[in-house]
C-alpha cells in the first residue's frame, strides 16, 4: 500500500480542531465512578506455565458495571520487591490468548497484566475468556459496530471501563508498585492506552501503537478495512444513521482523551496504515495533556514504509529502552 495520508511534514504540525459533547468529562466520570463501587479484584489463581522463570496468576476483576474480567498476571519469579507494572490492552478481536504468548515485558522485569477484551477473541489469536453480558444493543456483530446509536451502549464504554478498573485491580496485586503502572496497547490496544491515560491522572506512563479511535471522522473517510469498515457497512446499510453514530463515537474519541492525560508517552506509527490512519496518532500526539496544564516528556517515532505493523520489533525495542528510563524508581 503506497501512502496515502498527510505527507510527513504535513504530519508534524497535524492538530486538528475536535468535536467534542458538552457533557464528555461528565459522560465518563459517571461511568467510572458507577464502576468503582466495588472492590477490583475478584480472585488471582496461581497457574502453571511451564515457564522456569515467570510466575503467573489467573486474575478477575470488576470492570464495567461490576462484571467479571479476565486477565493474565505474571512476575518475573523470585523477584522479591515491589515492582513497576505494565497494562497490556490486546488488539481488535483478539482476547488474552495463553500466559506463554507475550512475555516481553515480564522479561523485561516489569510485572505484567494482560486483559482480556470482553466480547472479543474469535477473530485472531488464541482466544478469550471474557463473556460481554450488555451486548444486546442494535448495532453490527463487530464490537466496534455494537451499540453505535447510542454513546451509553457502545461496547467500547464498556472496555474502555475496564480499561481503567485493570489499572486499578493490578495495583491491588501483590508485588506491584502502584506509583509506577504503565498503559501499554497497539491498535485497539493502543486506544485503549490511550483513553486511559485520558481517565487515569496519576498513570506513571503510556505507550501507545498506531492506536484505535483517533481522529475518528477522519479515518472513516479514508480507510474502509478493520473496524473502520464496519462502521462504514453498518452506515452503507443504516441510511441516516450518522448523526447517532458520530455522535456516539465523539465519547471515544481518543484525542479527546489525550487532551486530558498527564503520563510522558511513547508514541510509534505506520506511515502506510490504512488500518488506523496515521493522521489520527499525529493529531493525539500534538494535542498531548492540553487541557492539564503540564508538559510531559512524550516522543513519536514514524515508520514511512510500514503500514499497521509500525515499527514491530525495532519498536518495541525503543519502546523498552524508554520505559526504562521513564519507570525506573
Amino acid at each position: 500500500m503506497p501512502a496515502f495520508d498527510l505527507p510527513l511534514e504535513k504530519l508534524q504540525r497535524y492538530r486538528p480542531d475536535v468535536d467534542e459533547p458538552d457533557d464528555f468529562d461528565d459522560f465518563w466520570r459517571r461511568t467510572l465512578t458507577s464502576a468503582a463501587e466495588r472492590e477490583p479484584v475478584l480472585s488471582a489463581r496461581p497457574v502453571p506455565t511451564g515457564l522456569r522463570l515467570v510466575r503467573t496468576w489467573d486474575v478477575t476483576f470488576r470492570g464495567f458495571a461490576g462484571d467479571p474480567v479476565r486477565a493474565w498476571f505474571s512476575r518475573p519469579a523470585d523477584a522479591p520487591e515491589a515492582l513497576p507494572a505494565v497494562v497490556e490492552y490486546a488488539g481488535y478481536g483478539r482476547g488474552r490468548g495463553y500466559p506463554h504468548e507475550r512475555l516481553t515485558w515480564v522479561n523485561a522485569g516489569y510485572a505484567h497484566l494482560l486483559m482480556d477484551n470482553r466480547g472479543q477473541g474469535d477473530q485472531y489469536g488464541s482466544g478469550g475468556a471474557t463473556p460481554d453480558p450488555h451486548a444486546t444493543a442494535p448495532g453490527g456483530p463487530g464490537p466496534a459496530v455494537r451499540g453505535l446509536l447510542s454513546p451509553h451502549d457502545h461496547h467500547y464504554r464498556r472496555l474502555v471501563t475496564d480499561a481503567v478498573r485493570a489499572v486499578t485491580a493490578v495495583r491491588a496485586l501483590p508485588g506491584v508498585d502502584p506509583a509506577r503502572v504503565a498503559a501499554v496497547g497497539n491498535s485497539q490496544g493502543g486506544g485503549l492506552a490511550l483513553a486511559v491515560a485520558g481517565l487515569v491522572p496519576d498513570l506513571a506512563a503510556a505507550l501507545v501503537t498506531a492506536p484505535l479511535l483517533c481522529g475518528i471522522r477522519r479515518a472513516l473517510d479514508l480507510s474502509d478495512t478493520g473496524p473502520y469498515g464496519e462502521i462504514a457497512a453498518y452506515l452503507a446499510v443504516h441510511r441516516g444513521a450518522e448523526r447517532s453514530a458520530h455522535r456516539t463515537l465523539a465519547y471515544l474519541e481518543g484525542v479527546s482523551f489525550a487532551r486530558r492525560a498527564h503520563a510522558p508517552a511513547h508514541f510509534g506509527v505506520g506511515l502506510r496504515d490504512t488500518v488506523c490512519p496515521p493522521s489520527g496518532a499525529y493529531a493525539a500526539y500534538h494535542r498531548y495533556a492540553e487541557l492539564t496544564g503540564t508538559d510531559p516528556r512524550r516522543e513519536i517515532h514514524a515508520y514511512p514504509y510500514n503500514g499497521h505493523e509500525g515499527g514491530d520489533a525495532a519498536h518495541v525495542r525503543r519502546q523498552l529502552d524508554w520505559a526504562a528510563g521513564v519507570l525506573a524508581g
